[in-house]
């Protein structure tokens, strides 16, 4: 077992392994437990009850804090030529047609995130391998297939992301950076919670939330208490 570092131990004795019943102080501990020498994100990591196996219980969605999460993202849109300069004007980083196509088959792939008209679809689909595992596939559900560029690129560019639960049912997510107020991380993690929430799979049977972790992409973590956070 690899031996951990003075500042892994002390940040471990700071979290005592409590259960925490206040949101603030959680957020305390977590900035508190920011120790690394750059600025780290934030991260939920909600345990869902669900077997995403199942069509009925799968989890993907987007959603838009209220304060960001602190990252530039660089937008690449699909589409024919003749929405090239909609795409342009709406702020996108990248806009192509099969140009794009090939560079994306060749490895090339330059961006955050791909947003793609309806009629490009048939075309992208064999790049699923791809774009799939890197989580980069567009898809109405996600808001990432849209007629409608200039609206769609003004919304990505705000803020909102797409997230969606791992194959073992656990959400994954950052929620802001450790310089964020405390107050920001608290808006910011009740809005997302509320958006898992709001998003629950009908197939969902009895208790959705198995356990709820927040942490520093480098610190310890830090649990929820279920009853707390379910009042949000």
């Amino acid at each position: 077992m690899r031996k951990l570092s003075r500042r892994q131990n002390e940040n471990l004795k700071k979290i005592k392994n409590v259960v925490h019943s206040s949101l603030e102080e959680a957020i305390n501990l977590l900035q508190e437990t920011a120790t690394a020498k750059f600025i780290e994100s934030v991260e939920l990591h909600a345990n869902l009850n669900i077997d995403p196996k199942y069509a009925d219980q799968q989890l993907r969605t987007t959603v838009t804090l209220p304060h960001g999460v602190g990252k530039s993202m660089c937008i690449a849109v699909l589409t024919n030529e003749a929405n090239f300069n909609e795409a342009k004007e709406g702020g996108a980083d990248i806009v192509g047609s099969q140009e794009l196509i090939d560079d994306i088959s060749q490895g090339n792939i330059n961006f955050d995130l791909l947003v793609a008209t309806p009629d490009m679809m048939p075309k992208l689909a064999k790049l699923g391998r791809v774009l799939g595992p890197k989580g980069l596939m567009p898809s109405p559900k996600s808001g990432t297939v849209s007629t409608t560029l200039t609206e769609t690129l003004s919304e990505f560019k705000k803020g909102k992301f797409e997230y969606k639960a791992d194959k073992a049912g656990v959400v994954h997510v950052s929620f802001g950076k450790a310089n964020f107020s405390k107050d920001q991380l608290v808006e910011n993690l009740t809005s997302l919670y509320q958006s898992i929430e709001q998003n629950r799979p009908s197939g969902v049977k009895g208790k959705y939330f198995k356990s709820l972790f927040i942490c520093a992409s480098m610190g310890p973590s830090i649990q929820l208490d279920l009853n707390l956070i379910a009042e949000l």
